[in-house]
């Protein structure tokens, strides 16, 4: 098979879709690879490196476009990428439709096989694709909350861990799930007093087994949440419903009793944002302010650490594009349920139930 990584464009965005460890195994199993030339300049892999894997360098993205059978990206294709699709074309990347439909709709027309990193499953119920960016955001979340909580930065200058004598900084942490079980590692690493909510009371069993005495879990009740963000330093939005829209647990009404200078980390952005308040920003303008209180809503929060998290992803995704590309699409989603469940787009229909509930756009069978 012809495979493609081409250059993410979306700002600020640094990672790829292959590493040359990648490419040297596809290549190893007869496959032919086109990177663009500088895909991999953001996390230090030059185009020697992938020549070195086997790989061919290609001049432009059109280039890559137009010589793959399996396109394999990190974010999700920007207009002109998904203009560039074609029918017979398998696309492997995040995809985050459920907050996206114009991008859906691009995607669509295309009539391309389109199958998304964050609703490919595990035998375990899990979201194998999305777990290794799940930890990168939960663990990152803390560390820019703390950030955002400097003076300097607009924040009400609290030190996330306190010093002796001075009591430490409040985080709640909404959703016990991947992102926030990290989220909370690191908070409590730094020594804040922290609490994770949770509406699954055996999730909140477990945490409660996990953390001991070093965190709280509360049920996550609209009651709770609206006491907890009044009293919080930092609230960490880490819910999570795959395929779907994120809820809206953080409402404007209760935006308007939390302390200025609070910090709100959406890690839920990319699904909607589980504040009422949220809007996407980027990493060059990752902050703004309403209310007084300052919301940090960047869309590709692990680009940020692109190396670390380019190497996570490809850890992960590298068996799935495997089996793409020995078996084609749709014999390797016929294989493996768990990648078909991952299939959001082909023949210009909607494929996955939440995305079509989402986007409140026909399901096809």
């Amino acid at each position: 098979m012809r495979i493609g990584a081409p250059k993410e464009i979306k700002v600020q965005e640094h990672r790829v879709g292959l590493t040359p460890d990648a490419v040297a195994e596809l290549v190893a199993r007869g496959h032919a690879v086109s990177v663009e030339t500088g895909a991999g300049a953001g996390v230090d892999f030059s185009d020697a490196d992938y020549i070195a894997a086997g790989a061919q360098i290609a001049p432009s993205a059109e280039a890559v476009f137009e010589a793959a059978d399996l396109i394999v990206k990190v974010k999700e294709p920007q207009p002109g990428e998904c203009a560039r699709l074609k029918p017979h074309q398998t696309l492997f990347t995040y995809l985050h439709l459920a907050a996206d439909r114009p991008q859906a709709e691009a995607l669509m027309r295309s009539g391309a096989t389109c199958i998304a990193y964050e609703t490919v499953t595990d035998d375990r119920g899990g979201l194998p694709l999305l777990r290794p960016m799940s930890e990168v955001a939960g663990r990152m979340s803390v560390q820019v909350g703390a950030h955002y909580l400097e003076k300097a930065q607009g924040g009400r200058g609290v030190l996330l861990g306190g010093v002796p004598g001075v009591a430490p900084a409040k985080v709640a942490i909404l959703g016990g799930g991947v992102s926030g079980v990290h989220a909370a590692e690191m908070a409590v690493g730094l020594r804040a007093d922290v609490t994770i909510y949770d509406i699954s009371t055996a999730r909140l069993a477990e945490l409660a087994r996990q953390f001991g005495a070093a965190a709280r879990t509360a049920f996550a009740s609209r009651a709770a949440i609206a006491a907890a963000v009044a009293e919080a330093d930092l609230v960490i939005g880490a819910v999570l419903a795959p395929g779907a829209a994120a809820p809206k647990l953080v409402t404007r009404a209760m935006l308007k009793t939390m302390r200025r200078g609070a910090v709100l980390v959406d890690i839920a952005i990319d699904q909607g944002g589980c504040f009422e308040t949220s809007r996407a920003t980027t990493h060059e303008a990752p902050v703004f302010v309403e209310d007084g209180v300052l919301h940090y809503c960047v869309a590709n929060m692990p680009g940020a650490v692109a190396r670390t998290s380019t190497q996570a992803l490809n850890n992960a995704t590298l068996p799935f594009v495997l089996a793409i590309a020995d078996q084609g699409a749709e014999r390797a989603m016929a294989a493996d349920p768990h990648l078909r469940r991952g299939l959001n787009i082909s023949q210009g229909a909607i494929r996955h139930a939440a995305v079509a509930e989402a986007l409140s756009l026909p399901l096809a069978a």
